[in-house]
This record gives C-alpha cells, structure tokens and sequence, in this order.
C-alpha cells in the first residue's frame, strides 16, 4: 500500500562548459523526484528533467498526481495503468495547462516513473526484466492508446508483442554483450577546438564507435570547422551525428544542412522547432539522403504520431522524462515499430531509466539495438550509475528502475 508522496526539487549546476548547446549556454541540470513509499519500506523513485528554473512549478505540480496514489496497492495501480495515465493527463483543470505537455506532463512523468520503479522493486527485479515478464496483454493495461485508434488498435498492439515473442532468445544475447552507447559529452557547444579535438580521441579511446556534435552558431563557418575538426580526428568509420538544438530556421536549415553533408552526418538533430512537423518534412526532402532525428522536446505520442504519418523522421528519441513517462515511452515505441523507424532515446544522465527501456525495445519489439546516448555529469550523484565498458552499457541487476539519487541539492528557491 502506498503511503506518501515526497516531491524533491534536485538542482545541480555544471561548469567548464558541460551541458552547452546552441540555444542552452547555462545549463543547470535538474529533476523532479518523485518519491512513492509504501507500507513494506520500499521507495519507488521516478524522475523528471528540466534545467533549472521553474522545476519547483513541475514539483508543485507532481505532488497534486502523486496524492491520487496514497492509499492505493501498486500491482492493482499497474494492472491497469494506462486507463490511470488517461485519467490524470486528461484531469479536468490541469489539462489545461497542456494538454499533455508543458509542466503538468513533464509532472506526470516524474510520478509515472515512480510507479514504475516501486512495481519493480516489489517484484525484487529490475525494471527491464519486469516489463519482459509480462504478457502482451499485461504490458498494453499499462498504456493509454486513446488518439491513436486509427493507427493503433489495441489488439493489433497485443499481436505486435505476441508476434515477437517467439524470437526473444535470438536477441537475449544483448543482457551480457551489452547495449551500444554513443558519447555526447565530447562536442558541447562551449568547448574549444582543442578541447573538442582531445574529446574525440578520449571518445575513441573509451570504446566509444559514435559521438555527437554541437551546432547551430551564429556563422555556420564555425559548425563547419568544428565538424570537420571531429570527422578528421576520428576517421571515416565512427559515426558523427550533429546537433542544432532547435536553433535554425527552414531556409538557415536547408542551406548548413546541405554544407553539414560533407562529414557524412549520421543523423541532424532538431534542426527546426519541434512542433513544425512540416518543416521537418521539407527538409527531410531537402536533405536526402542525410536523416533527421528528433524527439527530444516532442512532449507526447501524438505529435510523435504525426511525426511518423509525415515519413521525415529517419530516428526517434523519445524520452521518459519529457514525455508522460514510461507508459507513453513504449506507447511511442510500438508506433516506431510499426513505422519501421528506430527508437534512439534522448538521453543525457537519464540514462539509468533508458538502459532498461532501451533492452525492452530491442528483445520485447524487436527494436534494432543501434545505441543509447551517453552524458555523465551526475552520475555520482546515483546509487547505482549506468556502467559504461567499452562503449557499451552493461545490463543493470538491481531491483527497479536505478533512478535512486544519494546526493541531492534540494532547491530552496
């Protein structure tokens, strides 16, 4: 039975440039942590990320969900999830304040989370193997699949799991080989030539076989030569992706898209605002061959929905902490599926959630398993930081989510 909520508001600044992209040169990178304790001693720990200010309106708002949940047992929460997702994302008043964005949905992740990771620790296993156990059925009561009728059904989602489950074993291999990670922490946008260049060549020496660049300057000269400083320092085979940070217009997107080509760009991420589907749709056309990948400021499945309707996104990287949490991250994940598109989740330091969504998508789907970005700034800050041997993420074994923080800086405002 759960017995209380505790809403703490987690600010921790970073320095030297850490954290810096074109539109966030002053990162302070934060939670909502929700906290659910239960009458057996157990704490299911769910977050949500922001940068700074106004993360104590997204704790504000947290409390207010997390208060429905006292009194309640979590399996039978669970049993049911996505019917109690639709009933809190569509409560009356605060839906509209999104609906299904902004800061009561950034709230609603960190409780959802929360659920998530008490579920797990009760059941005494971590959270990828938890969602592994369940049946198809058992897995679809925790989503909330409402405007996406059309496109998918509730049944036609339980057949897409059922159909993967014969094949699982080929893909288990993934628990001890580990999943692959990619290294974002060596481009931010602030770091100089040299530093960038001795980031590479630490990158490669880590194991690391892809990294991802800052972009979006004010003269796109410098986005050229510093990616051509990267793909010169780490050669023709490791992949670069690049990242505008939602800095460009269309035509500005277009025009540094193009020049960009040059290095082979893996992939160019939110190059445009994020809510003009069509744009992406231009410039994926503009940019062929060269993809786009998006997500990180997507706040829920149905713009994602029509993100995959239009065919512009060529990787999709939703994210537990932006969305409505883990019932809407695999909501996400089974429309991708179904559009043939891969799943590569913004991650950041919240990667102690991904690491186990992630192995989800690639034995439970059948997702590629293509890799997951990396940031470690806090990971001191974690009871159980995500494990990185080689450029791949060892499977986490303890119970839950390995959300748990043991250094927080709570905010005092």
């Amino acid at each position: 039975m759960i017995r209380k909520i505790v809403v703490k508001d987690a600010r921790f600044p970073l320095s030297g440039g850490a954290g810096s992209d074109a539109v966030h040169q002053n990162p302070v990178y934060s939670y909502t942590v929700a906290c659910l304790y239960d009458d057996k001693g157990n704490c299911g720990t769910g977050l949500a990320f922001t940068l700074g200010a106004g993360n104590e309106l997204v704790c504000s708002a947290a409390r207010f969900y997390g208060e429905k949940l006292i009194g309640k047992d979590i399996r039978e929460v669970m049993a049911g999830f996505g019917e109690w997702f639709k009933q809190r994302s569509d409560e009356q008043q605060f839906r509209w304040l999104g609906p299904h964005k902004g800061v009561v949905h950034l709230a609603l992740a960190a409780v959802t989370n929360a659920c998530y990771d008490l579920w797990a620790k009760q059941a005494q296993v971590p959270l990828w193997k938890l969602l592994l156990d369940l049946s198809p059925e058992q897995l679809v009561n925790t989503l909330d699949l409402s405007y996406l009728e059309e496109v998918l059904p509730r049944n036609e989602a339980i057949g897409m799991l059922t159909a993967m489950q014969a094949s699982r074993a080929s893909r288990e291999s993934i628990l001890k080989k580990g999943y692959p990670a990619y290294d974002t922490s060596a481009g931010w946008f602030n770091y100089s030539d040299d530093q960038l260049e001795e980031n590479c060549k630490r990158a490669l020496d880590k194991g690391f076989r892809a990294l991802k660049l800052k972009v979006g300057a004010k003269d796109p000269d410098t986005d050229i030569r510093r990616a051509l400083i990267v793909r010169n320092t780490v050669g023709d085979q490791i992949k670069v992706m690049v990242d505008a940070n939602q800095q460009w217009n269309l035509p500005q997107a277009i025009t540094i898209g193009k020049r960009l080509a040059d290095i082979n760009p893996y992939w160019i991420e939110e190059p445009t605002h994020p809510d003009d589907i069509l744009a992406h749709k231009a410039l994926a056309e503009a940019l062929d061959p060269v993809k786009l990948a998006l997500g990180e400021h997507v706040p829920n499945k149905v713009i994602f929905k029509n993100y995959l309707q239009t065919g512009c996104a060529g990787f999709i990287q939703v994210d537990a902490v932006r969305v409505g949490g883990v019932s809407e991250f695999l909501t996400v994940s089974l429309l991708c599926k179904k559009s043939g598109v891969p799943v590569v989740p913004h991650v950041g330091d919240m990667g102690q959630l991904h690491q186990h969504l992630v192995l989800f998508n690639h034995i439970g789907m059948g997702h590629e398993a293509l890799f997951l970005e990396h940031i470690p700034h806090l990971r001191a800050h974690f009871a159980t930081p995500a494990l990185i041997t080689d450029g791949y993420y060892q499977t986490p074994e303890m119970p839950g989510s390995s959300c748990d923080l043991i250094s927080v800086n709570t905010f005092a405002g």
